[in-house]
C-alpha cells in the first residue's frame, strides 16, 4: 500500500470513529483541535452585513493581543492600518464579493501597535445549496521571513551598487592602461613598427611601448606582471611611468656626473633592467615580479641591443626567409637582489622583422590541452612575412584565439614588432 492509499485508509478511520461518537463529543473534540492549532483561525458569517467574526481560536488571540470578546462581531479589518498595501487589501475585498478564495500577505497590526506580516488565506464555506454562509480565515506570522527577504534584497542592492561602483572604478583603470599603450609609431626612413594588445580581463598585467629617445635610438618594450587582476595593473601603470621617455623617473637614460639640464644619454638594455630589479624586489608580502624584454634600436647602425629577463626570447624573421629566437638573458626582474641581465645585439638586415610577444600569445591552449608553442608561433610569423606588418600582428593575435576555441583567452595577448 502506498503513502496516498495508506492517507486514504486514515481518514476513512477517523471519519468512521468520529461518526459513532457523540455530536457533543465530535464538536468538542474539533474546538479543542481548532484551539491548540498555532495559526491564527477566524469564522465570519457571510450572511450578515460586513461579515462580522463569529470565532477565533486561541492562536488569533495570541498573535494578534485581541481576545475574543474583543473581536466578535466586528469585521476582521480593524487589523489593517496605515502601511496595509491598498491593492493587497482591494484583492482582499474583491475575493469576498466574488465569495472565492483569496491568500494574500499583508502588514497588519497589533493590539499593542507592533506590526507583522500575516500570511492569510481565507476560504468560503457553502451550504447544501451551494450558497457562501461563511468565510474561514487562517492567519500565520511570516514576519521573520519577510524580513530576512527584505534585508536579502537590501543586501542585494548595496552589492549591486558596490559592484556598479568596482566596474566604474576597473573602466577608468583599463582606459588608463590603454592611454599608456603606444599612441603614435616613431617615423623613421624605411622602418615600420606595429603592436596588437589584448587583454583577457578588464585589466591586464602585461604593457608594452615603442619610444623614441632621440634621433637614432628607438627603445622597444614589453613587458608582463605575475598574476592577473588589480594589483597586477599597478604595477604595470608604475613600471609604464619609469619606462616613459617624458617622465623625470625615467630610467631609460644615463645622466653622467657634472651634466647640466638636458645633459642625458640613452642608457644600454642591461642598465635599465638592473636598475628596475633593484627598485622593484619580491617581497614576502607582496610576490610579485615581471618578465620583459627591454631593447635599443639604432636606426643608423641598424643594430638591436637587448635583454631578455624571463620572457619568451623575441624572434627574428629574416627578409630571406627563416626565423630564430633570440637567446634569454637571465631571470625575471625582482625576483633575485643581485641578478645580472647579459646583453644582446642583432644587426637587422633591410627588411628584417623583430618580434616581442608574451607568453600569454605562445601558451594559449586548445581543447585537448596543446599550446600552441613558440616553433608554431615563429612558423606563423614567417609565413606571414609578405603582409604588412599591422596585418601580421591582427592576424597572429586571430590564429591565437581561433586555437583556443570557445575556451577563450586566460591571459593577455601582446605582441610588438619592428621591420628594418
Amino acid at each position: 500500500m502506498d503513502n496516498d492509499d495508506n492517507n486514504a485508509a486514515s481518514r476513512l478511520v477517523n471519519e468512521h470513529a468520529l461518526a459513532h461518537q457523540p455530536l457533543a463529543d465530535v464538536l468538542a473534540f474539533k474546538e479543542r483541535a481548532l484551539a491548540a492549532a498555532s495559526e491564527g483561525i477566524t469564522i465570519a458569517d457571510a450572511r450578515l452585513p460586513d461579515n462580522p467574526l463569529i470565532y477565533v481560536n486561541a492562536g488569533f488571540e495570541r498573535l494578534t493581543g485581541y481576545s475574543a470578546d474583543e473581536v466578535l462581531g466586528r469585521n476582521c479589518r480593524f487589523l489593517q492600518g496605515s502601511n496595509s498595501a491598498g491593492e493587497t487589501v482591494d484583492e482582499i475585498r474583491a475575493a469576498v464579493r466574488a465569495r472565492r478564495e483569496c491568500t494574500v500577505e499583508i502588514l497588519n497590526d497589533r493590539k499593542d501597535g507592533t506590526q507583522f506580516w500575516n500570511h492569510l488565506s481565507i476560504t468560503p464555506v457553502c451550504n447544501e445549496s451551494g450558497n457562501v454562509t461563511h468565510f474561514i480565515g487562517i492567519q500565520s506570522d511570516v514576519t521573520a521571513r519577510r524580513r530576512a527577504e527584505e534585508a536579502r534584497e537590501e543586501a542585494l542592492k548595496e552589492i549591486k551598487v558596490a559592484n556598479l561602483q568596482m566596474k566604474t572604478n576597473l573602466d577608468a583603470a583599463a582606459r588608463l592602461q590603454r592611454e599608456l599603450l603606444p599612441v603614435s609609431k616613431p617615423r623613421y626612413a624605411g622602418m615600420a613598427f606595429a603592436w596588437a594588445f589584448e587583454p583577457c580581463d578588464e585589466l591586464a598585467g602585461d604593457t608594452l611601448n615603442i619610444l623614441s629617445l632621440d634621433d637614432e635610438h628607438v627603445a622597444l618594450f614589453l613587458l608582463d606582471v605575475s598574476g592577473h587582476g588589480v594589483p597586477a595593473a599597478l604595477l604595470s601603470v608604475t613600471l609604464s611611468r619609469w619606462l616613459s621617455a617624458d617622465s623625470e623617473r625615467s630610467c631609460l637614460y644615463t645622466r653622467p656626473a657634472g651634466a647640466g639640464p638636458g645633459g642625458r644619454g640613452v642608457a644600454s638594455p642591461n642598465t635599465v633592467v638592473e636598475r628596475l630589479n633593484r627598485e622593484f624586489p619580491m617581497t614576502s608580502s607582496a610576490r610579485q615580479y615581471f618578465t620583459m624584454v627591454y631593447g635599443v634600436f639604432n636606426t643608423r647602425t641598424r643594430e638591436f641591443r637587448s635583454v631578455v629577463a624571463g620572457h619568451p626570447p623575441p624572434i627574428h624573421v629574416a627578409a630571406d626567409g627563416g626565423s630564430r629566437e633570440l637567446t634569454i638573458g637571465g631571470p625575471p626582474v625582482g625576483m633575485f637582489a643581485d641578478a645580472q641581465y647579459e646583453e644582446q645585439g642583432l644587426r637587422l638586415a633591410v627588411g628584417d622583422r623583430l618580434f616581442l610577444y608574451s607568453d600569454g600569445l605562445s601558451e594559449v591552449r586548445d581543447d585537448k590541452d596543446q599550446e600552441l608553442g613558440r616553433e608554431r608561433l615563429a612558423a606563423l610569423l614567417n609565413d606571414s612575412h609578405e603582409m604588412p606588418l599591422d596585418e601580421t600582428l591582427s592576424g597572429i593575435v586571430a590564429s591565437a584565439k581561433r586555437w583556443c576555441g570557445r575556451a577563450g583567452i586566460d591571459d593577455d595577448l601582446s605582441i610588438l614588432a619592428l621591420e628594418a
